[in-house]
């Protein structure tokens, strides 16, 4: 399957698809992460991991680009949603170097920034340890993703006048 985009559907109660993230759900407000559900799930489905990446951020590191605000993994196939501020099951170090959900906090006037909330569905049980970020995750589940989708939300920091 590889990681092109398959029937799952992954999606919030704080924004909708290509919308405004909530300044609760970010670096500038309360820093919860934001209620996520799925649905169809493909046959097979094991575990689920999930990322949240920026690739608009102006960060360039060795064959890396923009930013990790979430790592989470280990998420049992049963579970069809992660309520807001969920900090459980197995996390991964972001770019701010936590083990937790960091939400958008992207250089003031930089613009709109484009947060790409990454769903995998896993054709196996990995049980992988905590720490792992976003690149070392990816290596590992590559070979059992079976399905995956996303939920782009947006948000931009203004200028200071």
């Amino acid at each position: 399957m590889g990681f092109a985009l398959s029937a799952m559907q992954l999606q919030s109660t704080a924004f909708a698809a290509h919308g405004m993230i909530p300044r609760r759900h970010t670096g500038e407000g309360e820093d919860v992460a934001p209620a996520l559900s799925w649905t169809r799930l493909p046959k097979g489905t094991q575990s689920l991991a999930l990322v949240v990446h920026d690739p608009d951020a102006p960060v360039i590191s060795g064959n890396s680009y923009g930013f990790v605000h979430w790592v989470l993994y280990n998420i049992p196939a049963n579970v069809a949603a992660l309520p807001g501020g969920m900090q459980g099951y197995t996390s991964g170090v972001n770019d701010f170097g936590h083990a937790r959900y960091n939400g958008p906090m992207p250089p003031p006037g930089h613009g709109m920034h484009h947060y790409y909330f990454l769903l995998f569905a896993l054709d196996e049980d990995l049980r992988l340890a905590a720490g792992l970020t976003m690149w070392q995750l990816l290596e590992k589940i590559g070979p059992h993703v079976i399905g995956m989708n996303r939920l782009v939300g947006t948000y931009e920091r203004r200028a200071a006048s």
